[in-house]
């Protein structure tokens, strides 16, 4: 892909803040990495929270795995741009990570889940938001299994929880299909959106 450097790109080519969302079991965390492994030139915000890491997660990549202590008193020092429970536990964005980021002038890239991206929507209306779902039942529920984190009752929940969440994918500006096996199609999908919302004109710039 080639970038030239314009006048027009001067006045429009401000940085975008993206917010990468979809139902618990998806595969977020599986398209986020696929994205960071081609060097795109984006900035991928790290979320942080209490929770134990997962088998083969790492410290600062996947997530800052923090104390509940230490997340209660960035809580309390007004650190995160927006924080949630999820699932028993808690997880925050840092407001560092995105100032400096747009600062840079990179692009933002965020990980959330539907309420993260509900609250993130109302701070930054200019967000551009993308809904990722899962091709079919029966593979949902296969990458739910495969992850061997959860107990036939937590499964249930997830799964029970998850098909809520796809009832607001309305409150969305992109949907994409995550197909299992198919991360490179999922990422040349993202990537185009990412593309289109640079050319596109906006009342105001």
């Amino acid at each position: 892909m080639c970038y030239q450097t314009t006048l027009l790109d001067l006045a429009h080519n401000k940085p975008l803040v993206i917010v990468l969302s979809g139902p618990s079991g998806v595969g977020k965390d599986s398209v986020l990495k696929a994205m960071q492994s081609r060097g795109l030139a984006f900035h991928f915000v790290v979320t942080s929270t209490d929770r134990k890491p997962r088998v083969g997660e790492v410290n600062g990549v996947d997530y800052n795995f923090i104390s509940t202590e230490q997340f209660r008193r960035m809580i309390d020092k007004d650190e995160f741009i927006e924080y949630a429970e999820v699932y028993g536990d808690l997880k925050g964005v840092p407001k560092s990570q995105i100032n400096d980021a747009l600062a840079s002038g990179k692009d933002v890239v965020l990980r959330l889940d539907v309420q993260g991206a509900a609250r993130l929507r109302q701070l930054f209306p200019e967000s551009i938001q993308i809904f990722l779902v899962p091709e079919n039942e029966e593979k949902w529920r296969d990458r739910f299994i495969s992850r061997k984190t959860e107990t036939a009752e937590m499964l249930q929940q997830r799964m029970n929880i998850a098909h809520e969440e796809l009832q607001r994918v309305n409150e969305f500006d992109y949907v994409v299909v995550n197909c299992t096996d198919c991360l490179d199609i999922t990422v040349n999908q993202l990537a185009s959106i990412i593309e289109a919302e640079h050319l596109k004109v906006r009342s105001g710039s």
